[in-house]
C-alpha cells in the first residue's frame, strides 16, 4: 500500500497476516455491494423504460431497490475504514506529534469497532424479530428478515476492521513515541 510519505500514516501502515485477511475479505465485500449496485442501476433502467413505454415495471421494483440498497451500503465501511478513507479533520491535530496523532486515530478506531460491533449485534437481533414476525414485502411476497441478515456481515466486519485499526494504531504510536523519545535524548535508549 502506498502512503503519503509519513511512514506512521494509515494508509503506509503494513498489514500482518490477519489485516491482509481483513482487506481481501473487505475488498471483495465492496465489490459485490458495487454489483448490486450496478444490478440496481439496470433494474431501476429496465422498471422506469418499462413504465414510460410499455406501462410495465419490474414488479416490485421499490422494495427490491429498499433490500438490496441497504445490503450494499452496508459493504463498504470496513473496506474505506481499512485503507484510511474515513472522513478525518485534521485541522486541530496537524501540528500535534505524529505519536498524539496516532493515539487519537486508535481511539477513533475503536469507537468505529464498537459501533461495527453494535450495528451488527442489532441488526442481527432485528432479524430474528422480523423471522418470527414472518413479515413479508407488499409485492413480492420477500420475507422482510432477509434484508437485515445480509447486512450483519458488513457491520460484523466494520467491527473487526475498526478493532484492527486500533491495534496498528496504537503500535504507530509507540513506534513514534520511541522515535521521539530516542532522538531527544541524543539516541541514547
Amino acid at each position: 500500500m502506498q502512503g503519503d510519505g509519513n511512514p506512521l500514516s494509515a494508509p503506509a501502515m503494513t498489514f500482518g497476516p490477519l489485516g491482509r485477511v481483513l482487506l481481501l475479505a473487505s475488498k471483495v465485500m465492496a465489490i459485490a455491494g458495487g454489483l448490486v449496485f450496478v444490478a440496481l442501476v439496470v433494474m431501476s433502467i429496465v422498471s422506469i423504460t418499462g413504465r414510460k413505454l410499455f406501462s410495465a415495471p419490474v414488479p416490485g421494483d421499490v422494495e427490491l431497490l429498499q433490500i438490496c440498497a441497504a445490503v450494499a451500503s452496508s459493504t463498504f465501511f470496513a473496506y474505506c475504514h481499512l485503507v484510511g478513507g474515513d472522513v478525518k479533520v485534521d485541522f486541530f491535530t496537524q501540528n500535534l506529534r505524529p505519536a498524539v496523532v496516532q493515539w487519537l486515530d486508535a481511539v477513533g478506531s475503536m469507537l468505529v469497532g464498537v459501533f461495527g460491533a453494535l450495528l451488527a449485534w442489532r441488526t442481527a437481533a432485528a432479524t430474528v424479530t422480523l423471522r418470527l414476525s414472518g413479515e413479508e414485502t407488499m409485492i413480492l411476497g420477500l420475507p422482510q428478515w432477509w434484508g437485515p441478515l445480509l447486512m450483519v456481515p458488513g457491520f460484523a466486519l466494520l467491527a473487526l476492521a475498526g478493532f484492527y485499526m486500533m491495534t496498528r494504531h496504537m503500535g504507530a504510536a509507540l513506534v513514534a513515541g520511541e522515535v521521539r523519545a530516542t532522538s531527544s535524548d541524543g539516541g541514547q535508549a
